[in-house]
């Protein structure tokens, strides 16, 4: 008995959050990795950066499903 409305699905959603904390995270990791590798004082400028990407990342993700979702 399907009314033609998309139906929520709260799986979805809980691998979407995990997805978009898992790309935080990683990104996060990845750019202090690689401020570390290219000196001390670095880290915490790759940090940033990292953070920067994983967020204009996640934002990317959401506004892809946001879209998709609505048609």
């Amino acid at each position: 008995m399907k009314d033609g409305k998309k139906q929520d699905h709260p799986w979805k959603a809980a691998a979407l959050v995990s997805a978009l904390g898992i790309d935080i995270v990683f990104c996060i990791f990845l750019g202090y990795w690689i401020g570390s590798m290219a000196g001390k004082q670095w880290s915490i400028i790759g940090l940033l950066i990292g953070l920067a990407v994983g967020l204009i990342s996640a934002i990317l993700i959401v506004k892809k499903v946001v879209e998709d979702s609505n048609g």
